[in-house]
């Protein structure tokens, strides 16, 4: 009975209107579309991704091998099961332009193919020319930048190896370009056949070979994988197909996604902030109505029902339009969304990320406007005036405390659950909830010190009235330092977590990382190569160590995905070396190293910290399958490995008897001054033209770029939260508004002038953003270190310039909005405002 009496009471309350709702639904709508429009656009990138998921592969399915081609038997196979084949070769290496001191050098990513490529898709090269022709002879087509780079254009040549090449075309679409993951130099494409006679892949060189294919349009997927799979397990091949044809950009895209959508998280707990706010704002105006139907004989459950309604619909509809926005806002700039992405999209109507943001919605709105509703269990029918919920008790009944954690509970589950990713989850939930926290305790730290400040202040009127106001029983200050301080906490923790990382890249990495790595030297090449780098006197040091390349295929006897999952030492393969004795920077923290003469079955020494993250302890057994043989090794030993300092660092690393007698190269790095790198790459490629030289610096600056595209996205989703939080801070000032009313009216009788009652608006809001802007820097600075420390494990410094610009920006946002809502009290009339509060 209480619940359809309710809902009749709650349809007469919402004929009312949206008056004192405005808020709620700008707030719920800003925070849902949000989320469901960082949502739509990850699902509009991975559906583009799996509809263009062969062409991007380059054919339906690719079988790949590292350090060698295809046996015959293994190209037969391939040939049997589809309609076509293609055979990609791919690798590093430098393209040179001219000779001597003025030669012009860059890494580039060589892709040599045969007659059949592409299979599927088009490339379009400037001047306009078939593929066929462009390549035919010694010719080669190059990326843009790459050709910029070396200051060369169609008809001018360049030498890969010891070749030379004639430039045909300028590259300007690849069809298969974003299938092949994270590229440090941009793209030269050759026939493999012209490759001949260049020195580039000799034994032991790094390269990898793809045979793309066409299957039969009957042809079942899951069953060609097995096959090949169950045939060639041992020989290491890696198969994907055109469900998942760029699965390192479809995994990038995923994380990124999630970590998007807890930012929209934080946005809408700041919304949340205002929800509440709202709801304890129109319910204190509803008190005597409440009030009176106590006295008809309401109970405590149908008042509850009757606003729960009311507000409960609001709330959808504020979600609603959310949802319209978060799904029509990126349909709406599509063009513009795929223009300025490199991977192909798909913009439609997608249901799942309008789910998870209602979902997210109705947690929100049901978390945040539970303690304000439950108040309204406490105006009993005799307490008929205006102010019965500001004197109510801090907490709510104990049932509304449990049903208030239980939600709190639900919604991490799902921010778990839907983001994948439940430590950076639990990171997020714990930094939202902690910044709450500090800034509840700080809202009260600055009543208290306002109340305190109020005596020292006589003589300065402006000030004392807004200390005053501050201090008094209304919860504007924690209304204000909520809302605003959460939304600026976010923005100044991101600050300091993109500053910190940049300085880790900018700053400490150049300090003690190589020049260059140099790649592909043959063993009976270190000597020229020693010689070349050690007697360098700008070359203050040089590391070497032999490098082959293999897969993790098992552990313990069991295939390594079913027992580390997805572990980046798992997927794709990993550099292997081998050394009799550990050099004097390696440090063993268990286990021993096998003697320098040992010949027995093999060893391995694994680096500590991948150890414990695959759950490995001495005595488990490796299967690496190097160059299609399986090696299965017993671990020995775990020692550190630093790869922060951008050196020679390897996971695994053998006994010299289990794999030196395999085809392999070396790798070195070298250690020089910035003004001298340039010669020692000129000298070592004059004499070694095969070797390959990655530039740190170029490595880091493509990082960099990286870095730059995800500072942006999330900068846009930390916007998105000051922007929701200025909103509720509007929403405050609008709460206000009736009592600054009345205390101009006041003022006024008693005297003051306008020029003055303004300037105590103003130091009220001043304060107030200034409180809430510091609040946030600490809470930003707390939450930036443990991001850092933890998660990104770099060093931290606080980015001050970033810091000071949020405490600028809470008090000149409070400020702005605290003025413009002071137009309407000074011009009214003390004695309207006076009689009507009578």
């Amino acid at each position: 009975m209480s619940l359809k009496t309710a809902a009749i009471f709650a349809r007469r309350e919402l004929r009312g209107g949206l008056k004192g709702f405005r808020i709620l639904l700008a707030c719920l709508a800003l925070g849902v579309a949000a989320i469901a429009g960082v949502g739509s656009v990850r699902s509009a990138i991975q559906a583009g991704l799996e509809d263009q998921g062969a062409v991007l592969l380059g054919g339906d399915a690719e079988a790949q091998f590292t350090y060698r081609y295809a046996t015959e038997e293994e190209r037969a196979w391939l040939e049997s099961v589809s309609t076509a084949v293609s055979e990609v070769v791919d690798f590093r290496s430098m393209a040179v332009v001219g000779e001597g001191e003025t030669s012009e050098r860059g890494l580039t990513q060589i892709k040599a193919v045969d007659d059949a490529y592409p299979l599927l898709g088009e490339m379009v090269l400037a001047p306009a020319m078939p593929l066929s022709d462009a390549l035919a002879g010694d010719g080669a087509v190059m990326a843009p930048i790459l050709a910029d780079r070396l200051g060369i254009a169609p008809g001018d040549t360049f030498k890969l190896g010891t070749k030379t090449f004639t430039l045909s075309a300028i590259i300007e679409t690849e069809p298969d370009d974003a299938g092949g993951g994270f590229d440090l130099g941009p793209r030269t494409m050759v026939r493999t056949e012209a490759l001949d006679g260049a020195g580039l892949l000799e034994p032991g060189t790094l390269f990898e070979t793809e045979y793309r294919m066409l299957l039969p349009e009957e042809t079942n997927l899951d069953a060609v994988k097995r096959e090949a799979e169950d045939r060639y397990r041992d020989a290491g091949i890696r198969w994907r197909d055109a469900r998942n044809g760029a699965p390192g950009t479809a995994r990038f895209v995923d994380r990124l996604g999630g970590f998007l959508v807890l930012v929209g998280l934080s946005g809408l707990a700041v919304g949340g902030i205002g929800v509440s706010a709202a709801v304890r704002a129109y319910l204190s105006r509803k008190t005597s109505v409440i009030a009176t139907l106590r006295t008809l004989g309401a109970t405590r459950q149908t008042i509850f029902l009757t606003y729960f309604i009311q507000v409960g619909v609001l709330a959808l509809l504020g979600i609603a339009i959310g949802l319209v926005l978060g799904a029509g806002v990126p349909m709406l700039f599509a063009p513009l969304i795929s223009d300025a992405l490199p991977v192909p999209t798909l913009f439609m109507l997608h249901p799942a990320p309008l789910i998870e943001a209602a979902i997210y919605g109705v947690l929100t709105a049901l978390l945040f406007t539970l303690w304000p509703l439950a108040r309204t269990e406490e105006v009993r029918a005799a307490t008929l005036f205006r102010d019965a919920l500001d004197s109510a008790r801090a907490l709510p009944a104990g049932r509304y405390l449990t049903a208030t954690a239980a939600l709190l509970l639900i919604l991490v589950a799902v921010a778990m659950t839907f983001s994948g990713d439940a430590q950076l989850t639990l990171w997020t939930a714990g930094g939202i909830l902690g910044s709450l926290i500090i800034l509840v305790g700080a809202a009260f730290l600055i009543r208290l010190a306002a109340k305190s400040a109020t005596r020292p202040a006589r003589g300065r009127p402006a000030l004392r009235w807004a200390l005053g106001s501050i201090s008094g029983p209304r919860e504007e200050a924690s209304s204000v330092v909520l809302s605003l301080g959460l939304g600026l906490a976010v923005l100044a923790a991101i600050g300091q977590i993109d500053g910190n990382l940049r300085a880790a890249i900018d700053r400490d990495l150049p300090e003690v990382a190589p020049s260059y790595f140099f790649v592909d030297i043959q063993k009976d090449q270190m000597e020229t190569f020693l010689d070349i780098v050690e007697n360098d006197p700008s070359v203050t040091r040089v590391d070497s160590a032999p490098m082959l390349r293999g897969v993790i295929s098992e552990i313990n006897g069991q295939p390594a995905t079913e027992v580390a999952g997805d572990h980046w030492v798992i997927r794709g393969d990993r550099g292997i070396t081998y050394a009799a004795q550990p050099d004097s920077r390696t440090s063993i923290v268990a286990g021993e190293w096998w003697p320098e003469d040992y010949t027995g079955p093999a060893q391995i020494s694994f680096a500590e910290e991948e150890a414990l993250e695959l759950g490995l302890s001495l005595g488990d057994e490796i299967t690496v399958n190097i160059l299609g043989r399986d090696i299965t090794a017993e671990i020995t030993s775990f020692r550190v490995v630093d790869f922060s300092t951008a050196g020679i660092g390897f996971v695994m690393t053998m006994n010299p008897a289990s794999v030196e007698g395999a085809p392999h190269t070396f790798i070195s790095t070298v250690y020089s001054d910035a003004a001298n790198e340039g010669r020692v790459l000129r000298e070592v490629a004059e004499a070694l033209p095969n070797v390959t030289a990655i530039g740190v610096r170029d490595a880091i600056d493509r990082v960099s770029e990286l870095l730059d595209g995800v500072a942006e996205a999330v900068r846009w989703g930390a916007a998105a939260t000051l922007v929701t939080g200025f909103l509720v801070l509007i929403g405050a000032a609008a709460a206000g508004e009736q009592s600054r009313t009345y205390e101009a009216a006041v003022l006024k009788t008693l005297g003051a002038t306008r020029g003055r009652i303004l300037s105590s608006f103003a130091l009220r809001s001043a304060l107030l953003g200034a409180g809430a802007g510091i609040v946030a820097i600490v809470a930003g600075i707390l939450g930036g270190w443990a991001v850092s420390r933890f998660l990104m494990e770099t060093s931290y410094a606080v980015v001050w310039p970033s810091a000071l610009g949020i405490v600028f920006g809470g008090l000149v946002a409070t400020l702005l909005a605290g003025l413009f809502f002071a137009w309407r009290p000074l011009a009214a009339r003390p004695a309207q405002v006076l009689r009507a509060r009578e």
